[in-house]
């Protein structure tokens, strides 16, 4: 799974809008509400990006091989308590339900965690995975090149 920065918006809209139709929250202000859950979003992007250059230059000065890069990255990841792949949904919704609970623009929440976290993946899953298999293609068409290198970035 991989959140992408221009699925941030949509993700949200779409979000908000089926929790708020489900009956499982009440908003005061969708669009502040919106903002929130984009901020969420955004917020994982940042730390799994900070991630992904520490692990790249922890790679480096220690002269390992890229294949350690995965390795390097889930381990800083668990020590920040961070999730990443499939339990990167498990991160987002918990931050997205403790958002909603203290978000003043969030009048009541009605759905149990059960119901909210359910609804919540099927967004995400739904958005994340298209990309998904999107990036599986390019990795095919792109073997020569190496994950983490400059090359693959650009």
């Amino acid at each position: 799974m991989k959140l992408f920065t221009s699925k941030v918006v949509p993700i949200a809209t779409e979000l908000v809008r089926a929790l708020g139709e489900a009956g499982d929250i009440e908003l005061d202000n969708v669009a502040e509400t919106e903002l929130d859950v984009q901020s969420v979003l955004k917020e994982y992007i940042r730390v799994d990006r900070d991630l992904t250059d520490k692990a790249k230059d922890m790679v480096e000065k220690r002269g390992l091989p890229y294949g350690e890069f995965t390795k390097i990255k889930r381990r800083l990841a668990e020590e920040k308590e961070f999730g990443l792949g499939e339990e990167a949904l498990n991160w987002i919704c918990t931050q997205l339900q403790e958002t909603f609970m203290h978000s003043p623009h969030v009048a009541e929440v009605f759905a149990d965690d059960a119901t909210l976290r359910r609804r919540m993946r099927e967004v995400l899953k739904k958005h994340m995975s298209v990309d998904e298999e999107l990036d599986a293609e390019v990795r095919l068409r792109i073997k020569n090149l190496q994950e983490g290198t400059n090359a693959w970035e650009t």
